[in-house]
């Protein structure tokens, strides 16, 4: 069982940054699969990105296009805790950002249906 809990979030101008993180509790946090997901008003969730520990000890980093260059996600197990660190922020990414844990094969970390867990949310708004 993981319980996660996100913060970070506000109200921020275009071309401002925010740094959301996710703090988790549970066992094993190091080998999850952590996702980043958001939910604007009448759109349906997202994928933002991800970060997927190998058994080579390397984690790795997912992005959706339209965050890339844009969006950076980290994390520190010793912590338990995975952040997303979010520059030159747009109108269009206002949303309510949800962190997930699951563990996620390469090819579908973007898919909703690859994480188990899931926080409440944290709101983001960018305002022009």
């Amino acid at each position: 069982q993981v319980q996660l809990v996100e913060s970070g979030g506000g109200l921020v101008q275009a071309g401002g940054s925010l740094r959301l993180s996710c703090a988790a509790s549970g066992r094993a946090f190091s080998t999850y699969s952590i996702g980043w997901f958001r939910q604007a008003p009448g759109k349906e969730r997202e994928f933002v990105a991800a970060i997927r520990w190998s058994t080579s000890n390397i984690n790795y980093a997912y992005y959706a296009d339209f965050v890339k260059g844009r969006f950076t996600i980290s994390r520190d197990n010793a912590k338990n805790t995975v952040f997303l660190q979010m520059n030159s922020l747009k109108p269009e990414d206002t949303a309510v950002y949800y962190c997930t844990a699951g563990f996620a094969a390469p090819s579908l970390i973007s898919k909703i249906g690859s994480y188990d867990y899931w926080g409440q949310g944290t709101q983001v708004t960018v305002s022009s």
